[in-house]
C-alpha cells in the first residue's frame, strides 16, 4: 500500500506522518512519534500493553490502522500527566506501588482512566470487568485492583 501523509492528534498536538494507512496506530506512535507508554505485547489486540485512549474510550492500538484516527482525540499514558504532576490515575497506581515489571501497566492505566471517564465512581465490580481483559503475568492484581478502586474515589485500607 502506498504512503500517505496523516495529521494524527496526539496527546494534544498534530503531528504529519508519513505511513500506509493500514499502519498499526502503534507503531507510529512507539516509532515515529517515540511514544512509549504503549507497549506492543500480542500485537492482536489480546492482552492490552498497547492501549490508548481514542476520544476518551480505551483502544487496542496494535490492531487499529491510523487511517482510522486521523481527526480524533488519541491520549497514551504520557499524555495523561507529567512526572512532577501525575493524572489521579497515575498517581493511584503510584501511591499502590501497583506494579512489579511495568509491562501491563500502561493499559491498565489507561483502561482505569477511560472507565472514570465514562463512570466517576465505578464499583469493584465494574472495575473488575473494565480491567478483565488485560494480561498481568506477575501478579500485580491486587495492587492494581487497589489502585483503580484508589482512582475511582474509594478508601483503600492501609496495607498490614
Amino acid at each position: 500500500m502506498t504512503q500517505n501523509t496523516m495529521r494524527l492528534t496526539v496527546n494534544g498536538k498534530a503531528y504529519d506522518v508519513d505511513a500506509a494507512p493500514d499502519t498499526a496506530l502503534l507503531y507510529v506512535l512507539r516509532n515515529d512519534l517515540v511514544l512509549n507508554g504503549p507497549k506492543y505485547g500480542c500485537g492482536l489486540g489480546e492482552c492490552g500493553a498497547c492501549a490508548v485512549l481514542i476520544d476518551g474510550v480505551a483502544a487496542r492500538s496494535c490492531v487499529i490502522p491510523i487511517e482510522g484516527c486521523a481527526g480524533r482525540d488519541i491520549v497514551t499514558l504520557e499524555g495523561l500527566g507529567t512526572r512532577e504532576h501525575p493524572d489521579p490515575v497515575q498517581q493511584a497506581f503510584i501511591s499502590e506501588q501497583a506494579a512489579q515489571c511495568g509491562y501491563c501497566l500502561n493499559g491498565m492505566i489507561i483502561t482505569t482512566k477511560a472507565l472514570l471517564l465514562r463512570s466517576p465512581h465505578p464499583t469493584e465490580d465494574e472495575v473488575l470487568e473494565a480491567l478483565r481483559h488485560h494480561l498481568c503475568r506477575c501478579g500485580a492484581h491486587i495492587e492494581i485492583m487497589r489502585a483503580a478502586m484508589r482512582a475511582a474515589g474509594h478508601v483503600v485500607e492501609a496495607q498490614t
